[in-house]
């Protein structure tokens, strides 16, 4: 198990906060599993850290290829994105 730090902005934090979104997708640019910790880093629009933060276990995850909605079809083509499942620990 490991534990993953990741920033996340604002809006979509407030909705995880709220029960709102139970997902993430991210760069899979990084290891990932079932039962690693998710801490997701509250950051404003300027992409300055606002000190809240949560943890998650990650209950599912899978690497998949061809979204092109959040990056670079370059960076998506190098390393797939993961689709992970969260809940508050």
């Amino acid at each position: 198990m490991r534990t993953i730090e990741k920033k996340i902005d604002i809006e979509w934090f407030d909705k995880i906060l709220a029960g709102e979104k139970t997902c993430e997708i991210r760069l899979a640019d990084f290891e990932a599993s079932e039962g690693d910790i998710l801490v997701l880093k509250e950051h404003d629009k300027n992409r300055k850290l606002t000190g809240r933060q949560k943890s998650f276990k990650i209950t599912y995850c899978a690497n998949t290829k061809g979204m092109e909605q959040c990056h670079s079809k370059e960076e998506i083509e190098k390393h797939g994105l993961w689709i992970m499942s969260i809940k508050p620990l």
